[in-house]
């Protein structure tokens, strides 16, 4: 990919944008800055609060270290600091959709997870001679985990199904590489019978 316009495509397809968590604290900071203008005119003209004065409240504040507990206070303190924590996380971090960008010789492609596993997961079965059902492929952004579940005595060659799926894989082209495990399971019931 080589313009900026087909890489800022790409980027927006693939990462979901912060517009609802962005509302959603500014939606919360107008409401409270409406609260303490309707406290303060309340208490300008004279009338009774709606919850607490203005001064009544700046004096709880300022009372804070002596009058509450220790633990109550740390308690509290993390809380604030933990949500601190999650709106950086929040505003810094990429939001993630789930989706891969797959090199198209020069042109903007995006492929859903969902159709990368059905995809891998029917060439697998196809491979094997397993039924698709048998077949789970769970694809995220760094790994695809490839699950098989034969049947009793059904014999599957681990290494058969790791290069099946990492030929597929090299064929679908996608432009970051993933990390793909292969796992076989079966069931005790299937161990028994067997």
């Amino acid at each position: 990919m080589t313009t900026p316009v087909l890489r800022r495509v790409v980027r927006r397809e693939t990462h979901s944008p912060r517009s609802v968590a962005f509302a959603l604290v500014l939606l919360l900071a107008v409401l409270a800055c409406l609260y303490v203008a309707v406290e303060l005119i309340l208490a300008l003209a004279a009338l009774p609060s709606l919850l607490v004065r203005p001064m009544a409240a700046l004096e709880w504040v300022a009372g804070l270290p002596t009058d509450v507990p220790v633990a109550a206070a740390v308690a509290g303190g993390l809380v604030v600091a933990a949500l601190g924590v999650w709106l950086l996380v929040l505003a810094l971090a990429p939001g993630r959709l789930s989706k891969h960008e797959v090199d198209a010789g020069g042109r903007a492609a995006v492929v859903d997870n969902g159709v990368l596993a059905s995809s891998l997961a029917q060439r697998v079965s196809d491979e094997t001679g397993l039924g698709r059902d048998r077949v789970t492929v769970g694809v995220a952004h760094r790994s695809i985990d490839v699950t098989v579940r034969p049947g009793a005595g059904i014999p599957i060659d681990k290494g058969q199904v790791e290069a099946v799926a990492a030929a597929e894989v090299a064929a679908l082209k996608l432009v970051r590489p993933v990390r793909t495990r292969v796992r076989i399971e079966r069931s005790d019931e299937e161990e028994k019978s067997a």
